[in-house]
C-alpha cells in the first residue's frame, strides 16, 4: 500500500507536467487582444451624494414610511458607500419619478464624450482610425442606438463594425471584451473601443419595496470607454494583454435567472429586484466558472497539490483549497457591494491586501455597474501595484445571472493616478466610518417609533 501511494506521488506530477507540455506546444496560435488605455468617468462634484443630499433624496419620496427609513437607513450604514461617490443630475434636481428621454440622454452623452475624448485625446488616435465599436448600457436603448450617437459625435467610417448591448447588467464588461476578442480573430491589424456605463437617473426606484429600493442605495454614476488593438506594430504602447477569458450563463437555474431583475412592484413602479437568493447564485455561477478558467491559469504543480491533498485528506476531513495567488499576483472583483467583496474574498481566501481594491472602489464610487471593474484597475494603477509581467484576475458577477471572468498580463509598469489623482493619498482607510450612522442613527431606536414623519426636521 505504501509502495503504491508513492508511485502514485512520482507518476501524477510527470504525468501533467507532460500533459501541459504538449497542449503547449500543439496549442493553435491564438490572436492578441491588447489595450491601449481606459479613460474611467468622473462626475462633477455637485453630484456627489454626501449625508445630507442623499437624505433630502429619501425624504421627498412620499411613498415612504417609517419601516422605509429605518430599512434604508440601515442599508446605507453598512453599505461601505462613503460620501464622494456620485447620483445621476435627475436624481439631484428632483425629477427621478418623471424623467424624460432627453434627461436619459444627456445623462449617457456626458459620460460617452468626457471618456472617449479623453481617450483619444491619451492614446493619440483618431476616432476615424477605429475599426470596431461596442457599447453596454442595460437599461437604456433608444432608437437610433448609443452607438449611433457616439458615431454622429465623431464622425466616424462608415465600414465600422458596431454592436450595441442591452440587458447584459453588471458583467457586460467584459462580454462586450469577448466580442472584440472574437472580432479581431476574423479582422487583423485593428482598434476596437469599448464602452460600458448604465443609465441610472430614468430608471431610480421610486415605490418602497425593500428588495427593490436596495439598488437606490448601491448603484451610482459611472463608466469607461477603453481602447483595444491587435496589431503588433502597438504592443509597445499596450497596457496589458488579454490571456484568458471565461464567460458562464447561469440562467437556466430559475433562482439565479430571478435573483437580478427590472420589475414593477405592486403599484406599479419599475425597479430591479435584488433577492437574497443573489449570493447563492453568485456561488454557483463562479464555481461553475473556475472549473474551466483555474486550468488555463494556475501552474501545473498546484493542480497536483490539490488534487493529492484531496484524494489524501478525502471530504471527511476536509480539503485545502486551491492557491489562486500561485496563477495571479493581483484580485480586481467587481464592487458590487459590501457582501458581494466579502463574499468573494471568504471563498477565495484572500487577504485584505487583495480585497482593499474592491473595498476602496465601493467607498469612493460606489456600484457603478459593469464599469466598476475599471475603477477598481485604476485604483492598482494609483497606487503603482501593477508591475510588468504581473497577472491580474477580473472577477464579475451580473443579471442574468452571469459569471464572467478574465486574466490580463501587465505589459509595463503602470502609475497613472487616473481619476483617482485627488484621493489617492487618503486610502486606503484604516476605519470605515459611515456618516450615516452617526448622524443618522437614532431613526432605529424603537422607542421613537410612535413619531410623526411628518413633525421631524431633517438637516438640509
Amino acid at each position: 500500500m505504501e509502495f503504491l501511494q508513492s508511485l502514485i506521488f512520482i507518476i501524477l506530477p510527470l504525468f501533467f507536467s507532460t500533459l501541459h507540455l504538449l497542449k503547449l506546444i500543439f496549442r493553435p496560435k491564438e490572436n492578441c487582444c491588447y489595450m491601449l488605455n481606459y479613460e474611467c468617468y468622473k462626475a462633477t462634484d455637485d453630484r456627489k451624494s454626501d449625508t445630507e443630499s442623499a437624505v433630502r433624496v429619501v425624504m421627498r419620496n412620499k411613498n415612504y414610511g417609517w419601516e422605509q427609513y429605518k430599512f434604508l437607513f440601515r442599508t446605507m450604514v453598512n453599505s461601505g458607500i462613503g460620501e464622494d461617490s456620485y447620483v445621476p443630475k435627475i436624481v439631484m434636481d428632483g425629477k427621478e419619478e418623471n424623467p424624460t428621454l432627453s434627461d436619459s440622454l444627456e445623462e449617457i452623452d456626458d459620460l460617452f464624450f468626457q471618456t472617449l475624448d479623453n481617450l483619444f485625446s491619451k492614446s493619440k488616435v483618431s476616432p476615424q482610425e477605429i475599426d470596431i465599436l461596442v457599447v453596454n448600457v442595460s437599461l437604456l436603448s433608444p432608437v437610433p442606438s448609443l452607438t449611433a450617437r457616439i458615431i454622429n459625435r465623431y464622425k466616424m467610417r462608415p465600414d465600422l463594425k458596431v454592436y450595441n448591448l442591452s440587458g447584459m447588467g453588471c458583467s457586460a464588461s467584459l462580454v462586450a471584451i469577448d466580442i472584440v476578442k472574437d472580432m479581431f480573430k476574423v479582422y487583423k491589424r485593428k482598434f476596437a473601443i469599448v464602452v460600458s456605463t448604465e443609465s441610472l437617473g430614468a430608471n431610480w426606484y421610486c415605490g418602497n419595496d425593500n428588495s427593490m429600493m436596495l439598488s437606490n442605495c448601491l448603484f451610482r454614476s459611472g463608466g469607461c470607454s477603453m481602447l483595444f488593438t491587435n496589431n503588433p506594430d502597438f504592443k509597445n504602447r499596450a497596457i496589458l494583454k488579454l490571456s484568458h477569458m471565461v464567460r458562464t450563463h447561469f440562467g437556466a437555474n430559475d433562482e439565479a435567472y430571478e435573483c437580478c431583475i427590472q420589475v414593477e412592484d405592486d403599484k406599479g413602479y419599475l425597479g430591479f429586484r435584488l433577492t437574497k437568493k443573489l449570493p447563492r447564485a453568485a456561488a454557483q455561477a463562479l464555481t461553475v466558472n473556475f472549473k474551466v478558467l483555474l486550468p488555463k491559469i494556475l501552474p501545473i504543480w498546484e493542480l497536483v497539490r490539490y488534487f493529492l491533498v484531496y484524494m489524501w485528506r478525502g471530504k471527511k476531513k476536509g480539503t485545502m483549497g486551491l492557491n489562486l495567488k500561485s496563477g495571479v499576483e493581483h484580485m480586481c472583483i467587481h464592487p458590487g457591494g459590501r457582501a458581494v467583496i466579502d463574499g468573494v474574498g471568504t471563498s477565495l481566501a484572500l487577504s485584505d491586501y487583495d480585497l482593499e481594491p474592491a473595498r476602496m472602489t465601493l467607498h469612493r464610487f460606489g456600484n457603478t455597474s459593469a464599469g466598476g471593474l475599471w475603477y477598481v484597475l485604476g485604483y492598482m494603477e494609483a497606487k503603482q501595484r501593477l508591475k510588468k509581467g504581473d497577472r491580474i484576475l477580473m472577477i464579475s458577477l451580473g443579471a442574468g445571472f452571469k459569471c464572467n471572468n478574465c486574466v490580463w498580463e501587465v505589459l509595463r509598469d503602470l502609475k497613472d493616478p487616473n481619476v483617482w489623482e485627488d484621493c489617492i493619498g487618503k486610502y486606503p482607510l484604516k476605519i470605515m466610518d459611515n456618516p450615516y450612522g452617526e448622524k443618522y442613527g437614532w431613526i432605529n431606536e424603537e422607542y421613537l417609533s410612535f413619531i410623526r414623519l411628518e413633525d421631524c426636521v431633517f438637516a438640509s
